[in-house]
């Protein structure tokens, strides 16, 4: 155990123990989740369509103090979401309240969220702000009729949302999808956005086992190999860019992980008894409507790797990339306008990461395509 800890907290992982200043917040979240999770265990959501916004509920858990309270929103929508992804809220709640401490994750963004880990390295939980809360609120039902259109999509899955409140303090958090990966087996992570001003990152000394996720201008000169796969990877990106430029969003990410494979997942496709049978299961839950064929054509689905968290997989002759957009609230307002405005005359001439929704989309494909095998 002292070693693990020793190797979380060189990759930027912090236990959260009793000294540390989160740990109180850390476990009023636990009870107050195991609590509005217990809830959706007692009173499953009937299978309709997504919640309105409106859906709240507030939870006061005993543990841990009684002027704690949790005040979750469309509980119902997500746990239909958490459902379609075939997590069962037993296995959501052993998850987010189990006995261990939470971790916390910390890298080289800029963001000034704070984000956890569970436990078992599962899932994030990220604290958002109330314009990012109200805003997933308000298009909550378009993200929800995306995901269930294209069920394979690349943007990240959100299972929850709640706010926190303590006497006169109030904090918000979220926990999406993110199923964790052991970070010794990821020796290379990108934040994609398309452009180059401010798009780099220092790299960690070598053979440092520090966490940077590394930019663009890092990746240059360097191609994502994905063979058969990459005509899926240029489709999906364009439907989950045209969503997102429908919600005028921008300054999204691509987050893109590199994993060496092992020598027996490298045979054509990983074509084990054991890969060929999960991949059956996959596609056999995936497509139990009529006509599954026609269906999953219609959706846009492919086979999925026998691997955890298999929708943001996706395996090449050499590499298992991990792929995924995140960063989904920041919207093109005034403000971003008149950023745009002031970087168009700081860096005339130069891609910089604030333009239209429409041309940010373009871009980022253009350099998936350019980029990619």
């Amino acid at each position: 155990w002292r070693f693990w800890r020793t190797h979380w907290k060189l990759l930027g992982v912090f236990e959260i123990d009793p000294e540390h200043e989160f740990y109180p917040l850390t476990c009023r979240l636990r009870a107050g989740l195991r609590a509005a999770t217990q809830a959706a265990i007692d009173f499953p959501p009937p299978v309709s369509p997504p919640g309105r916004r409106g859906d709240t509920e507030a939870l006061r858990p005993g543990a841990h103090g009684a002027d704690f309270e949790l005040r979750t929103y469309a509980a119902p929508a997500f746990a239909r979401l958490r459902r379609s992804l075939g997590l069962s809220e037993e296995d959501y709640q052993a998850s987010l309240s189990s006995r261990g401490p939470y971790l916390q994750f910390i890298s080289n963004s800029k963001s000034s969220a704070d984000f956890f880990l569970t436990h078992d390295k599962r899932f994030f939980l990220k604290t958002q702000s109330k314009r990012e809360i109200r805003f997933l609120l308000s298009n909550l039902a378009r993200y929800l009729r995306h995901l269930e259109r294209y069920p394979h999509s690349l943007l990240v899955r959100f299972l929850g949302e709640g706010s926190g409140t303590r006497r006169a303090a109030r904090g918000s958090c979220c926990s999406p999808g993110a199923r964790g990966v052991r970070a010794a087996r990821l020796p290379r992570r990108y934040d994609i956005k398309g452009c180059r001003v401010n798009r780099w990152a220092e790299p960690a000394p070598e053979g440092s086992p520090a966490f940077v996720v590394l930019k663009d201008c890092n990746f240059e000169g360097k191609t994502i190999s994905l063979g058969s796969q990459r005509s899926w990877l240029l489709q999906q990106l364009e439907l989950d860019s045209r969503f997102l430029e429908e919600l005028r969003v921008l300054d999204y990410s691509l987050l893109l992980a590199l994993q060496p494979l092992h020598a027996d997942e490298r045979l054509p496709s990983s074509l084990s008894l054991a890969s060929i049978v999960a991949r059956a299961a996959h596609l056999e839950d995936a497509d139990a409507a009529p006509e599954p064929g026609a269906h999953a054509l219609a959706q846009h689905r492919r086979l999925l790797p026998a691997s955890r968290n298999p929708l943001h997989v996706l395996d090449g002759p050499q590499l298992r990339y991990f792929v995924g957009i995140i960063d989904l609230f920041t919207v093109y307002d005034c403000r971003k306008r008149l950023e745009h405005l002031w970087k168009s005359i700081r860096y005339p001439g130069q891609a910089f990461s604030t333009v239209c929704p429409a041309e940010y989309a373009r871009r980022l494909c253009r350099w998936v395509e350019t980029h990619t095998l």
